[in-house]
């Protein structure tokens, strides 16, 4: 799952395993202690979401965020 780039792409894959795991906007919404409007929000790339929130729903849904070093070239 692809989540580097943009923050459209986070919310692609935040989308995509919400999906898998068969939960909709308003399951995830209430794992997280946000309304669904803000799960949309997150899922179509909204730069303004806060971290936490980013950070909560990869949680609820079994994901891990991490850091890595991008290569000497800069990619």
């Amino acid at each position: 799952m692809e989540t580097t780039g943009s923050p459209a792409a986070l919310g692609a894959a935040l989308r995509e395993r919400r999906r898998s795991l068969g939960m909709t906007q308003d399951d995830l919404a209430l794992a997280i202690g946000v309304n669904r409007k803000v799960v949309g929000q997150l899922e179509s790339g909204k730069e303004n979401v806060r971290l936490e929130i980013v950070l909560n729903a990869a949680r609820a849904l079994g994901l891990n965020v991490g850091v890595e070093a991008r290569g000497e070239s800069g990619s």
